[in-house]
């Protein structure tokens, strides 16, 4: 599936994204957008590159969920699914212009992976992109399907709507691993990733590390600093047993690992929570790793 040219919808401003060039032979977490059935197809094959598009041949990504979830454009919203990945990008080439000589013969010069960085010129809507030669490089971690609806946490964000973020509906599968977000200070990701996490005393789950699947959510954390001063841990984590949590004065609203539960569940706008995001509190840190930390901006 081939998506710029297609992407006329008009300027946005990129979610969470870094902005920096991937580095050569660094594996990234990127998304991909497709109908229900083509991500069932290529979860059993894997992915068919597109025979041409704006970058040329290749699998077309980006490390912005809000673009992927935006496709395919002539498919119902709740046929859509969005693929979260692991690509190794190998050897990469920025193309920032439409007339750059190696626009669509980047391989041919030895690269593996072309990239449109953000507000480029290249796409309307200023979101990164980025294509990939060989699908060997990327691994499919799971799939998840986009839902617009307002966004905030806790009630401590009145700002209005924003822009669609992913968030699946459905309860976290047991033993299964999901790509999840950690809001925190500069000080304190440099800690984590040095350290790893060190549980939370209480909270409204009780001990444990406070998650999301939902990136703006924790984009917005620590609620007293500047966004210069805020970090965005992407994790990798496997849930192990799961339980739902979702209502106020559950009998294991705090007791959940005493039950011999790994990670509490509160499932969106169930009352828990005045914005009606999802959260979840995971038992063990070392069941959680850090893929990256992302500057907010």
């Amino acid at each position: 599936m081939y998506w710029a040219e297609d992407d006329n919808m008009g300027p946005r401003p990129p979610c969470l994204e870094s902005y920096s060039e991937p580095a050569n032979n660094s594996t990234y977490v990127m998304y991909h957008g497709t109908s229900k059935e083509a991500a069932e197809s290529i979860r059993c094959y894997g992915f068919s590159p597109s025979n041409d598009g704006m970058l040329g041949r290749g699998v077309y990504v980006s490390r912005d969920i809000q673009k992927a979830s935006r496709y395919p454009l002539n498919v119902a919203e709740g046929d859509r699914r969005v693929l979260v990945l692991e690509v190794n990008v190998g050897k990469v080439k920025k193309i920032n212009s439409k007339q750059h000589p190696l626009r669509k013969t980047w391989h041919a010069a030895g690269y593996d992976t072309a990239w449109v960085p953000p507000n480029c010129g290249m796409v309307p809507s200023g979101l990164e992109e980025d294509c990939v030669w060989d699908p060997c490089r990327i691994n499919v971690i799971s799939v998840i399907q986009p839902i617009e609806q307002p966004m905030s946490w806790a009630g401590h964000d009145n700002m209005g709507p924003r822009p669609l973020c992913l968030q699946s509906h459905s309860k976290p599968t047991k033993n299964s691993c999901y790509i999840m977000y950690h809001g925190t200070s500069k000080e304190a990701a440099e800690s984590i990733m040095r350290n790893g996490f060190t549980p939370s005393i209480d909270g409204m789950l009780g001990r444990g590390v406070y998650l999301s699947r939902n990136i703006q959510k924790a984009s917005r954390y620590p609620l007293n600093l500047a966004n210069a001063d805020r970090r965005v841990l992407e994790l990798k984590v496997n849930v192990g047993r799961v339980k739902k949590i979702n209502r106020q004065g559950h009998p294991l609203q705090k007791t959940w690992h005493d039950a011999g539960y790994n990670t509490a569940w509160v499932p969106p706008n169930c009352g828990m929570v005045p914005s009606g995001e999802e959260e979840d509190c995971v038992w063990n840190p070392h069941r959680i790793k850090v893929i990256r930390v992302i500057r907010v901006i």
